[in-house]
């Protein structure tokens, strides 16, 4: 026979779990509040522009339909693979400087014992990355300048003894590979530094204790469980590298031209759109960007393992 003083004991249990239901339902309900300006965003700004441009890409001038017309024109165009070739080279060394450096400054930042000492090197790489694009391409012209430059000496060294041969189009790739580095190396930095922070202690110090060295905890521990993350770094890195367009603008008009208006394939749409008045065109462009991005995109989130479950 229950007790009168046992039934709110047994009726504790199942209202502590109704409350925690309730609390699961009201975080469920909120959640599409918080991701609706970013859809809301999105669509007007990515999914809708994307859409009108792919409408363009196989229409004329007229609105008709044109088939691939405007692919085989733009593909056509003398200008159109050597575009290809530039951005393809500045992302190869783009993404590797990426990669390597990125990764082993983030892993050699983690390792300093001192906190205030990890926390300064984080601020000096993230600081750049606070510098607007064209603002950072700015401060490059007087780097790249060996009558104004603080690396003078160096650039003199290299050969280099004015602007115009500083910034020839063969050193172009390695220049752009450069600033992007130097401006986006640092938030990454942080990102990767956060995901180091993540790694369970206990991993790490069970192998210490088995002997495991630095470099050995980095290539079998760190770096597997980093991997999501990287994979993350490169699928952002890339979209933004295949549109290069305010490095090259900006020296183009700083350099009355010894770089072309036209290095970049974004470059070459915005002659297409502006100068020659062909959106079509310029849309077919910008839909083989977004077709190689997306190709690429999904290459690394495949080999990252990015949507991969824990018991995948």
């Amino acid at each position: 026979m229950t007790t009168p003083a046992a039934a709110p004991l047994a009726a504790g249990p199942a209202l502590s779990g109704r409350r925690r239901a309730g609390r699961r339902t009201r975080a469920r309900s909120i959640g599409p509040v918080f991701i609706a300006p970013y859809v809301l965003f999105t669509v007007a700004f990515g999914l809708a522009p994307a859409i009108y441009a792919l409408v363009l890409a196989f229409t004329d001038g007229n609105g008709a339909f044109a088939g691939f017309a405007n692919f085989a024109k733009v593909i056509g165009d003398y200008r159109f693979f050597a575009d290809v070739g530039h951005v393809a080279l500045y992302l190869v060394i783009w993404l590797v400087s990426l990669l390597v450096l990125v990764v082993l400054l983030a892993l050699l930042v983690h390792g300093i014992r001192s906190r205030r000492v990890s926390a300064v090197f984080r601020l000096l790489y993230y600081i750049p990355g606070a510098l607007a694009g064209a603002s950072s391409v700015l401060l490059w012209l007087f780097v790249l300048d060996p009558s104004a430059s603080p690396v003078a000496p160096l650039l003199q060294a290299l050969g280099f003894q004015s602007f115009n041969q500083s910034i020839a189009p063969a050193n172009l790739p390695a220049i752009f590979a450069i600033i992007a580095f130097w401006t986006g190396a640092g938030g990454w930095i942080v990102v990767l530094f956060g995901a180091l922070n993540n790694i369970s202690i206990d991993v790490m110090e069970a192998a210490r204790l088995d002997g495991a060295n630095a470099v050995q905890i980095a290539t079998r521990i760190q770096l597997p469980l980093m991997r999501k993350w990287i994979a993350y770094m490169s699928v952002l890195s890339l979209a933004a590298g295949t549109q290069l367009f305010v490095e090259p603008t900006l020296l183009s008009q700083a350099s009355n031209a010894v770089v072309p208006n036209d290095y970049s394939l974004n470059q070459l749409a915005y002659q297409y759109a502006f100068a020659q008045n062909d959106f079509n065109g310029a849309s077919a462009i910008a839909v083989l960007l977004l077709i190689v991005s997306i190709a690429l995109s999904a290459l690394f989130v495949w080999r990252g393992g990015l949507f991969s479950t824990e018991d995948a």
